[in-house]
């Protein structure tokens, strides 16, 4: 199958203005371009399909630009329920600055790097006048409230600053092909109002011959409904400072049966050929969550990179088996990331550390599980009852692990 087909076997095409058109006009290489919004400081997951999306394009010999809303930042994509809260020019420039390296780490290449573009620099010139003389004349005003992000609005209502932002996203593309020769937006299934209005207003201006192609991809969405990009509640931010490699590790191996091989297909660089076998594997014997852990380690080092999987991987066999010794405390933070540290001050036999730190309720019971071999300190069953915990047997002298039974864990932090 050729490359828009098998975007299409991945479930990364829902509308396309020229299908067949653009078949044919991928056959040599294009410049394309996505947006992205500096809402946070951060990119999450639920981007990395449009970033995923770029890079296909990329490896195919075409030139990937993503572009940073600097400006349409300012304003906001209109939400589905009610007004997006203005962002402040201190937070907008970190912000714009933070997913712009995110960007470039994804999409590094040493022969076809991604170009990252500011709409500020454009449209941050452009005065009331020219909007409204220059492009707003071009926008009817029935086909804006027909759109899907003004129309779920209007009994909730919209400001006209969200209102235009239509507009703006329209004169983005149309500045770019005329600076850049780009012919073709990407986006989420939410954006084919704009898309659509960006190819509209394009011919309008420079003519009815001319062609550029607007292509939306379905948005990811959980087998239950819900949505996808978060972990208890919480987004899994692309930003390492803010998601860990194993929690972001973690997050795609406790993909459900019901999804993985959807987000496989979606978000995999592996071939059509490589995905089926994955999937013949995982239908036989699921229990192994080949399927997940291909997915989780295949992605993790696309965004924290090889040190950042060989990190995520280590901790999750160090807590599978029980061997914590050979992970750094920083790992041990990351890894423990949900559980409550205990602190301590003095150095105690371990009769006395389980209770007093009511890890145990009672020493009966603590000595019971010591002797029992119910208790592992750092990795290693411990039977001895005089056996000291101590700062100086720590790991990295400040972290001592304890295990009770096979799953529960207890950290304790020796600050003495």
């Amino acid at each position: 199958m050729d490359f828009l087909d098998e975007l299409k076997w991945r479930g990364l095409v829902k509308d396309v203005t020229n299908f067949e058109n653009l078949k044919k006009r991928l056959e040599t290489p294009v410049v394309l371009y996505c947006g992205f919004d500096p809402t946070a400081d951060s990119l999450h997951v639920g981007h990395l399909q449009q970033l995923v999306l770029l890079k296909r394009y990329q490896m195919q010999g075409h030139h990937p630009i993503a572009l940073v809303g600097g400006a349409t930042g300012m304003i906001g994509d209109p939400r589905p329920t009610t007004e997006r809260s203005m962002l402040t020019e201190e937070d907008l420039q970190k912000n714009v600055k933070g997913i712009g390296n995110q960007i470039e780490s994804v999409l590094s290449s040493d022969n076809n790097p991604v170009k990252i573009l500011n709409n500020r620099d454009w449209l941050g010139e452009m005065t009331t006048l020219d909007f409204l003389r220059d492009y707003g004349k071009y926008f009817s005003v029935s086909n804006m409230l027909a759109k899907d992000t003004i129309a779920k609005r209007l009994s909730t209502g919209i400001s006209f600053t969200e209102f235009t932002y239509t507009i703006l996203q329209s004169i983005d593309f149309l500045h770019l092909y005329k600076e850049h020769n780009v012919e073709l937006q990407i986006g989420g299934s939410d954006q084919w109002g704009n898309l659509v209005s960006g190819t509209d207003l394009i011919r309008k201006i420079e003519g009815s011959e001319v062609e550029v192609y607007g292509i939306t991809s379905h948005l990811i969405m959980k087998a239950d409904g819900t949505k996808f990009g978060k972990s208890e509640g919480q987004n899994i931010w692309l930003d390492p400072e803010r998601t860990d490699a194993y929690t972001f590790y973690q997050f795609f191996i406790n993909t459900s049966d019901e999804d993985v091989m959807d987000f496989m297909r979606r978000l995999s660089f592996k071939s059509y050929e490589e995905i089926m076998e994955i999937e013949a594997s995982f239908k036989n014997e699921p229990h192994l969550r080949l399927a997940q852990k291909e997915l989780a380690k295949e992605l993790t080092e696309l965004v924290h990179g090889k040190e950042g999987l060989d990190s995520a991987m280590r901790m999750t066999e160090a807590l599978f088996s029980g061997d914590v010794q050979n992970l750094s405390v920083s790992e041990l933070k990351q890894a423990f990331a949900g559980n409550v540290v205990i602190e301590v001050n003095e150095d105690k036999n371990i009769v006395e550390m389980l209770v007093d730190t009511k890890i145990i309720s009672s020493k009966r019971e603590a000595r019971e599980l010591i002797q029992g071999g119910a208790i592992r300190v750092n990795g290693e069953v411990v039977k001895d009852l005089e056996f000291m915990i101590t700062k100086d047997n720590a790991i990295g002298k400040e972290i001592t692990v304890i295990r009770r039974g096979k799953k529960t864990y207890h950290l304790i932090n020796h600050v003495l």
